[in-house]
């Protein structure tokens, strides 16, 4: 399996984020990528190589113009303030007090980061755009006829939506990739996102419509970071209702009931019959994640990527959560490794 991957992601390397009311060193750092990187060429997984630059114009295919032009200059607007420090926003348009985009970075902020866990550096931009980049360059690879691919992005996406960030994730790479291949051709793509924190970003970009099905197996949001999206009751609305699928389980669930969801999701997956699919690849389920209430063991992640495998469509996986660096990039692999383990 090929796998896409660019250095650019270590100019992103932020001090501290805030966390339960703390600010602490980032969960999502460089490390991640390299354990994961390290372990793709100690199995012999396959090819690694650079992305070209695509440019903004994928990015924008999703994403709102204000935000992307937010996340392009907001470093230069906050230095030009005299500050060294990363950006983190302090203030946010909640109910009742408006909408309005500020013209001060430090409303801008506000206005588009929905959380305080994705700080913004000097460089972020350059490794967020490279991130994208790699989701793009992957996604070509499979519309050109490969049987799957592997994007090794970093930041993460699946939490940005269509004019907001947060949750570590600044582009939604996936919805960058699900996007790229409607515009090569395809005319149904399916987002299965197996993360442990919903993908709050990639249901709202696509909610309304049916040429994209997102089913999202994750943490109950009632209970669990992002909150507030991610309900079964969920399902779409307007062209996209039914296009929805939304498996929020319960703390400390095992492979049994993961797996179950993933069964079910996998079958609604077969009926909409894509012609490729985008997993959102995070292993935060896994049972040591330290921001992660599932209970998922590392052999199980082998298990995931044979269901995957046998749905038997070109897939694209694009890396998104988990945070034990120790065992994640076995974790990672695993999925790669049990879907190349399936032949067609």
């Amino acid at each position: 399996m090929l796998t896409v991957y660019s250095d650019d992601h270590r100019h992103h390397f932020p001090k501290y984020e805030l966390f339960n009311g703390e600010l602490v060193t980032p969960f999502e750092s460089p490390a991640r990528v390299e354990s994961v990187l390290k372990r793709i060429r100690g199995v012999g997984l396959g090819d690694v190589v650079k992305p070209e630059n695509y440019g903004t114009e994928p990015i924008a295919r999703v994403h709102a113009p204000n935000f992307v032009k937010y996340l392009q200059t907001a470093w230069d607007q906050w230095s030009a303030l005299d500050r060294t420090h990363d950006i983190l926003p302090f203030v946010f348009p909640v109910h009742g007090l408006g909408h309005t985009e500020p013209d001060h970075i430090d409303g801008k902020v506000g206005y588009f980061a929905f959380d305080t866990g994705a700080p913004i550096g000097p460089h972020t931009w350059q490794a967020v755009q490279s991130s994208a980049n790699c989701a793009v360059a992957a996604q070509k690879h499979v519309a050109a006829g490969a049987r799957s691919a592997f994007a090794l992005c970093r930041p993460p996406g699946h939490h940005a939506g269509s004019a907001t960030h947060g949750g570590y994730c600044y582009v939604n790479n996936a919805a960058v990739a699900a996007q790229a291949f409607l515009d090569d051709g395809a005319k149904r793509v399916t987002i299965l996102d197996i993360d442990y924190h919903h993908g709050n970003g990639t249901q709202e970009i696509f909610y309304r419509r049916s040429d994209v099905q997102f089913v999202s197996i994750h943490a109950d949001p009632k209970r669990e970071f992002p909150y507030f999206l991610g309900n079964q009751d969920e399902r779409g609305s307007a062209a996209g209702l039914g296009y929805t699928l939304n498996y929020p389980l319960a703390d400390f669930s095992e492979f049994d009931v993961w797996g179950a969801a993933l069964e079910h999701g996998l079958k609604q997956i077969a009926e909409y019959s894509p012609d490729c699919v985008v997993v959102s690849h995070g292993v935060d389920a896994f049972e040591d994640d330290p921001i992660s209430r599932f209970r998922l063991k590392s052999e199980e992640f082998l298990r995931i990527g044979e269901a995957i495998a046998r749905l038997n469509v070109p897939t694209l996986f694009v890396l998104e959560g988990g945070y034990d660096v120790d065992a994640f990039g076995v974790n990672v692999v695993n999925v790669l490794q049990g879907f190349e383990a399936v032949k067609p």
